[in-house]
């Protein structure tokens, strides 16, 4: 049964997140400088696209950031209950620390994929003992109600968390190529699961089960926005693998604690889809890297190398080759975690029908927007080569620059 008199304690969330903000954008600047003193440093290497030794771990100002904002909600009246009826945040907090400190150590002595792994799958695992766990899955199929609603047993739901949690943690660790990339779309997908969670909270009103992802979704897009201005191109420090980890546990932990227990009545006719949308959220985070990696391990199996060897062939890399500035690259990129998020997120709120309409307009502009931005830069260098009477392929290059 719906409770529709709920009021969504706006100003707590906003406080959480004015909170992961200022204490990550502080933080971060003594990181850095902890950082180089540590030696943390990413050298240039072939394939990279910075032209400086930039220092990482800039993971441990976004954790920081995102747990003093978690912790603070403690103490709000509306907000507090949420630790009270769950110890969901709780699981998130101390699976965060560990993922986080793994992360670290990886980042500075570059541990081996094997060690990465376990302690992926440790992580979640904490979670899930903290009872961020998937309980209720909604298949969708053909009978009169369009689907029908799985419970699954301990075993089932463990596994199926621990898989999206690593799925996320190394789709997140994947797609950190280039500056403020990573934190951009974290944070755009945040707001995504945030919308989502914060309907489903309102249309239930059930504070015991469905306040947790709110919260986790305020703080952690706080914790993104207050980094972004360290990270945005030209960065002055990359999150690594402290930070890409600790997101995509994060963003594991909201999606099935958003998910993992929703009632199939809250959103009423929509159900049917409206249960899909934090998944489909999911999948539009590991589209772009999982699209990405799957072009690669073709690439490079067809010219007779090891799959997961390195190069310079990433989708970030042929955006930069085609023209694109580092810039432009980026914000195409956020154009589409948008469309693909923001789609996800529409179906809690209109009709299947809409919600497609409204995402093909969506992509037809993003289309429309990648091309400019791909046939600009050549325009500009062929009108400037015509003025100054030079070759056009030097303008590009100092365009593309």
């Amino acid at each position: 049964m719906q409770v529709t008199d709920y009021t969504i304690p706006a100003r707590e969330y906003a406080l959480v997140f004015g909170t992961a903000v200022v204490v990550t954008f502080l933080l971060t600047g003594l990181v850095r400088l902890m950082a180089v003193k540590a030696g943390v440093v990413t050298p240039i290497r072939d394939r990279d696209v910075h032209s400086l030794p930039t220092p990482r771990m800039g993971g441990v100002a976004v954790y920081a950031g995102f747990a003093a904002a978690v912790l603070m909600a403690l103490q709000l009246p509306a907000l507090g209950s949420a630790f009270v009826s769950s110890s969901e945040i709780v699981g998130v907090l101390a699976a965060g620390a560990l993922i986080c400190a793994i992360g670290v150590l990886d980042d500075r002595f570059d541990l081996d994929a094997v060690a990465k792994l376990a302690g992926q799958i440790l992580a979640a695992g904490v979670m899930v003992l903290f009872g961020v766990q998937w309980q209720v899955l909604w298949l969708p199929g053909s009978g009169p109600t369009g689907g029908s609603l799985v419970s699954l047993d301990q075993t089932q739901g463990m596994v199926l968390t621990v898989l999206l949690t690593v799925v996320l943690t190394n789709a997140m660790n994947f797609i950190d190529g280039l500056d403020g990339l990573l934190a951009g779309v974290a944070a755009i997908s945040g707001t995504a699961l945030f919308v989502f969670s914060a309907r489903q909270l309102a249309l239930s009103g059930d504070t015991s089960s469905a306040s947790q992802p709110p919260l986790i979704t305020a703080a952690l897009v706080g914790a993104c926005i207050g980094f972004l201005p360290h990270n945005f191109s030209p960065a002055r420090i990359f999150m690594g693998d402290s930070g890409a980890m600790f997101i995509g546990l994060a963003m594991a932990g909201a999606t099935v604690s958003a998910g993992g227990k929703l009632d199939p009545s809250t959103f009423g006719p929509r159900s049917t889809i409206a249960l899909l949308a934090p998944l489909i959220v999911a999948l539009a985070v590991v589209f772009i890297p999982v699209l990405d990696f799957l072009m690669a391990v073709i690439r490079r199996t067809k010219d007779g190398r090891h799959p997961f060897s390195a190069d310079k062939q990433h989708l970030h890399h042929r955006m930069l080759a085609i023209g694109h500035t580092h810039r432009q690259a980026v914000l195409i990129f956020y154009l589409w975690a948008f469309v693909l998020a923001g789609g996800a997120v529409s179906l809690a709120f209109v009709t299947r029908d809409g919600a497609m309409i409204a995402v093909g307009v969506a992509i037809t502009v993003l289309v429309a927007v990648a091309i400019a931005f791909s046939v600009w830069p050549r325009v500009r260098a062929r009108r400037l080569a015509h003025a100054k009477g030079i070759d056009q392929q030097t303008v590009e290059t100092e365009v593309a620059a």
